[in-house]
């Protein structure tokens, strides 16, 4: 919510990077896509972060639902981080469920990979 008000806080993203970063692993798929989200929505670049959660999503891609497909994809395309081996992942899955999608996943999903 406070994301949404745009208001920043870089050290509390700081250290949420950090800490989640040490506990990616026991992130599901909604945490990983609302982080990146979270991040994307206040342009709070987290290189090293969103590295991790790219290796951890491409592993669990399978397990995402369609709004996390299209945040996760959004939310790398807004911060322009690259992750091709994702990108692709998203992509597969999303076109096994692509008649599942709302609306705004689609729009979303479709500027990510604009």
């Amino acid at each position: 919510a406070f994301a949404a008000l745009g208001a920043p806080a870089p050290q509390l993203f700081e250290a949420i990077a950090h800490e989640s970063e040490l506990r990616i692993g026991r992130f599901k798929p909604k945490e990983l896509a609302n982080t990146v989200w979270a991040f994307a929505t206040l342009d709070v670049p987290a290189p090293q972060l969103f590295d991790a959660i790219a290796r951890e999503s491409e592993q669990h891609i399978g397990n995402f639902k369609t709004q996390g497909l299209a945040n996760t994809a959004w939310a790398f395309a807004t911060l322009g981080a690259p992750a091709p081996q994702l990108f692709e992942a998203i992509a597969r899955e999303s076109e096994q469920c692509i008649g599942s999608f709302n609306e705004q996943g689609l729009a979303n999903t479709a500027w990510a990979f604009a």
